[in-house]
């Protein structure tokens, strides 16, 4: 057993992308290929955007959002310290300084109760992580934010495909992100991302930053840089993306047998009120968590911790420690457990065998 088994995955709808990508390598438009276009058009349709951008990774959708909404030296961005790196190394890259809030424990998100104190005259964004797989509290946090009149950018890239009271994760705060690294829950071939927005005039700013700065190759109005999107990565996007919504009710239905085997033994996902998860990551929680991993491995079972050192405990970023406990706690106790379209009901039967046996019972 793998902890997301890649290859299991592509069989299913192998012939579609090898179809999709053979019309790549016969139009030979390896750069910017009319591929892209129809990505970012169905993309827009389904999170409810007037548009997508698509770009080279998440990490460059996060940096060419902060670069877009004029985010620079001298000014501070607040964002969560549990999450991926990627989520707080942007901020640095474009010259501004995190401010890091603690999280809830719940969702795991930014919490909104901690956010208002954190608020200072060189505060220029907002960068709100949905973790997981389900949205954060976007319209909590929207609302302090827009009381301020700072925008908010919501890091949804491992929430593609989930909503918040029935709004698409992405399309919710002034600019989403999102991933199509291989192991999220719309993946590519490689590394993937996009930005949606319905500001038609930050869109066109994005499309430029993401081409060296510029809407025609003679002219570039901007310092920009070279994050597009591959057109064979569009291809196999285009060829999974029919397929999402069966893969998003496999992700729920084995979280489902998960939480309803394990819950009197560890402290399993909660869904928020308003939330549909897609479980990216099936994340339990266990005070001795360590042991229960060790366990797991003893028995040939994968698990991943996301995430063993909270981003303000990383040496990139020691300038900007403090305490903050829900996210140092989470960090001490989370565990993520296979889940991916295509594991076999036996597999994740030996894996919550192995907890049954490992965790006592609560009752």
């Amino acid at each position: 057993m793998q902890f997301n088994e890649l290859k299991r995955q592509h069989a299913r709808y192998a012939a579609e992308i090898e179809l999709r990508m053979q019309a790549v390598l016969e139009h030979a438009q390896f750069i910017m290929g009319p591929e892209v276009a129809e990505l970012e058009a169905a993309l827009a349709t389904r999170v409810g955007v007037a548009h997508c951008v698509s770009v080279g990774s998440g990490t460059q959708a996060l940096e060419l959002a902060l670069r877009a909404l004029g985010v620079g030296p001298g000014h501070e961005v607040i964002t969560t310290p549990f999450s991926w790196i990627s989520s707080v190394e942007v901020i640095a890259l474009v010259g501004a300084t995190p401010v890091f809030v603690d999280i809830e424990p719940r969702g795991f998100g930014l919490d909104a109760r901690s956010l208002e104190r954190a608020f200072t005259p060189q505060t220029r964004a907002v960068l709100p992580v949905s973790l997981f797989g389900q949205p954060a509290e976007l319209d909590a946090i929207g609302a302090i934010a827009d009381a301020r009149q700072v925008p908010v950018i919501e890091d949804a890239a491992q929430s593609f495909g989930a909503k918040r009271w029935g709004r698409a994760s992405g399309g919710i705060t002034r600019v989403g992100c999102t991933s199509f690294f291989p192991t999220k829950p719309l993946g590519c071939y490689g590394d993937g991302g996009a930005l949606f927005c319905d500001d038609p005039e930050l869109a066109s700013l994005l499309r430029a930053l993401r081409t060296h700065g510029s809407s025609d190759r003679k002219l570039h109005g901007h310092v920009g840089t070279n994050a597009r999107l591959d057109t064979l990565q569009a291809a196999v996007l285009l060829a999974k993306l029919p397929h999402f919504d069966e893969a998003l009710a496999e992700r729920r239905w084995l979280a489902e047998r998960y939480t309803a085997a394990l819950d009197d033994r560890v402290q399993v996902p909660e869904i928020l009120p308003g939330n549909e998860h897609v479980f990216a990551q099936y994340t339990i929680r266990s005070p001795k968590r360590d042991a229960l991993k060790k366990a797991l491995a003893d028995r040939a079972i994968p698990t991943q911790i996301h995430y063993e050192r909270c981003l303000h405990q990383q040496p990139a970023f020691a300038a900007f420690a403090s305490h903050l406990p829900e996210a140092e706690r989470a960090a001490r106790e989370v565990l993520s457990l296979p889940i991916f379209p295509g594991l076999q009901p036996s597999e994740q039967d030996r894996v919550i065998a192995a907890i049954l046996e490992h965790a006592p019972s609560s009752g």
